[in-house]
């Protein structure tokens, strides 16, 4: 079974610095019928001003997983991390016992895009971690990228659920197979994708049960990228 979220069902919000669309119930956006997706709680589709983001504030007990797709990120944490994080590049946070972070736009000059997504973990009070790994734009295109999973191979997260990204030209493909149990979801974060022969285009979602497989094809012009939910 495949059922679609489409971009323009999503919650907004625009607060002048930031422009953000909701795939899932988040703050001021509430919405009884779409409060996540298995482990997945939040998907947000962030544009932030240059210069402006979220200033210092607390998690606890979460996965908290950042994927830019243009500009730059500013990382600060209650651990005493400091980075930049930007394309082709993925920031994992296990909140655990507690963490206090800041995401600031780091230009003055530019936007930045970033989609952040929020996974429950499988166990409450761990040790609070940050990790960030970078990868060659190749490792994506045309295949699927491993960006975070509960074992080694990426950013790892406490929860049976493995997160990929992927860049598919027009009529470029690449599959994936679920297991009996699993689930997929994806979201399609730029340019147009088809998803088992249904047509997404940029913020569209898809979620499957029982598909036994997925088949991504690039669509439209330019083809499009989408990161892919793997869950139990």
């Amino acid at each position: 079974m495949i059922t679609l979220r489409r971009s323009a069902e999503r919650g907004h919000s625009n607060r002048g610095w930031l422009d953000s669309y909701f795939t899932f119930s988040f703050a001021d956006y509430y919405d009884p019928r779409h409060m996540g997706f298995r482990a997945l709680r939040v998907i947000n589709d962030d544009r932030i001003e240059p210069g402006q983001g979220f200033g210092p504030h607390g998690h606890r007990d979460m996965e908290i997983i950042t994927y830019v797709l243009d500009g730059h990120l500013l990382h600060r944490d209650s651990m005493g991390e400091r980075h930049i994080l930007g394309p082709n590049e993925v920031q994992t946070m296990s909140a655990g016992t507690g963490i206090v972070h800041s995401e600031f736009n780091a230009s003055g000059t530019e936007q930045v895009h970033s989609i952040q997504i929020w996974i429950e973990p499988d166990k409450e009070d761990v040790k609070p971690s940050y990790q960030q790994i970078a990868f060659a734009p190749e490792e994506k295109q045309g295949r699927l990228r491993l960006l975070a999973a509960p074992d080694e191979g990426a950013t790892t997260i406490h929860q049976n659920t493995r997160l990929y990204v992927t860049e598919l030209q027009p009529r470029q493909s690449v599959s994936h197979t679920l297991p009996a149990g699993r689930h997929a979801w994806i979201q399609v974060v730029r340019g147009d994708i088809t998803v088992n022969g249904q047509e997404l285009n940029e913020g569209d979602a898809a979620a499957l049960t029982d598909e036994g497989s997925l088949s991504m094809t690039g669509a439209g012009e330019y083809g499009g990228e989408a990161l892919i939910f793997d869950l139990s």
